[in-house]
């Protein structure tokens, strides 16, 4: 079906007349040709002359130029049968904590060393990314809680984000409450039974204002279940203690995380290494979607690119007309083609009328 997405634009159609009886006649700087015997020419002719082109010849390739803009400008469309687009009806965000101590690299990925951050976004990505039908968010924290990406059915992109989140951009301090409140602030417009938080965390809570089972307990009135990861490996097998001299993973606040879990019907992971979390994202894929009523979209074919190139073409041409005037278009436009005589030969007559008058 064609359609006219922003047809409200045809109101501005008439502004070029409008502005021609508001705005001032513009000065040639040229003076006026006079002819002595124009009368002469008019009897010859047996009719008026006119000083321009008629006025519809004249305005018309201008008055066409504008329509054609005004038809690229209300975005012609060519829109298609109605699709259902695939909806579980799960509305999940995940809530990454970008801390300076997420930057441990006591994880491995493919036999290499790699930093929390680093095993976080190669296999939370690819969970995202896999999640059909769902809409998915972000939440990056540390000493605040930003909204990185809104629900969204747009998963690749939320992955992207998370690909470019880094460490310390939100602060250097880890606020897991302020995390929980904002995602349920985010979460609680939605379908009851179909919201899901995912915490990734490797700290305990030592930034914020807002207490993390106090959120919990929100979360859990809210109808939010929060599935906290507890990230990082134990100290014992870390190689990285002896080098830095401490391990971060020390300060995991492992209980805390458990009581959210059970506070809001979830459920706790660990994960010391990849394989471990590659199980929790194994884990999180299982879990049933909550029905929801489908959605329908129609594609839609953009058009304006056919009317904004006949205007370029047309444009073209008048610029060829003026800056090239012995041309057919101009020779089309001239007003001899218009304003000559029917009459053949009048100059002779102009003459035999001249030689009468004498005698």
């Amino acid at each position: 079906m064609f359609e006219f997405a922003w047809p409200w634009i045809f109101a501005l159609l008439p502004l070029p007349w409008l502005m021609r009886l508001v705005l001032p006649v513009a000065d040639s700087g040229e003076p006026a040709l006079k002819v002595s015997f124009l009368a002469d020419l008019e009897g010859l002719a047996r009719r008026r002359a006119r000083a321009n082109l008629p006025a519809w010849r004249q305005q018309a390739p201008f008055l066409l130029l504008w329509l054609f803009l005004l038809i690229a400008a209300a975005r012609p469309q060519w829109l298609g049968e109605p699709l259902p687009i695939a909806a579980s009806g799960r509305d999940l965000l995940v809530a990454v904590d970008v801390s300076g101590s997420m930057d441990f690299p006591d994880m491995q990925w493919q036999d290499e060393d790699v930093s929390r951050l680093s095993l976080v976004q190669h296999l939370l990505g690819d969970f995202l990314e896999s999640r059909d039908g769902d809409r998915v968010g972000l939440i990056l924290f540390g000493s605040q809680a930003y909204l990185q990406a809104p629900l969204t059915f747009d998963r690749h992109t939320v992955r992207v984000w998370l690909d470019e989140a880094r460490i310390g951009i939100a602060g250097k301090n880890t606020a897991i409450g302020d995390a929980i409140g904002l995602a349920l602030k985010r979460l609680r417009m939605r379908p009851a039974q179909s919201r899901v938080l995912v915490l990734v965390t490797d700290g305990a809570n030592n930034g914020g204002e807002i207490d993390p089972l106090t959120a919990a307990r929100l979360a859990a009135g809210e109808g939010v279940r929060i599935y906290p990861i507890g990230i990082g490996a134990d100290p014992e097998s870390s190689g990285s203690t002896a080098l830095l001299g401490a391990n971060p993973t020390l300060d995991l606040d492992e209980p805390a995380l458990k009581a959210i879990a059970e506070t809001t019907g979830g459920r706790y992971f660990r994960a010391r290494d990849g394989q471990e979390l590659q199980a929790v994202k194994d884990t999180l894929d299982r879990l049933e979607p909550v029905a929801q009523q489908p959605t329908q979209a129609r594609p839609a074919q953009a058009l304006y690119p056919w009317p904004l190139a006949l205007a370029l073409l047309l444009s073209l041409l008048l610029v060829i007309r003026e800056l090239w005037p012995d041309n057919p278009l101009q020779r089309l436009f001239s007003k001899e083609l218009y304003l000559q005589s029917p009459l053949p030969d009048w100059r002779a007559r102009l003459k035999r009328l001249r030689l009468r008058r004498r005698r």
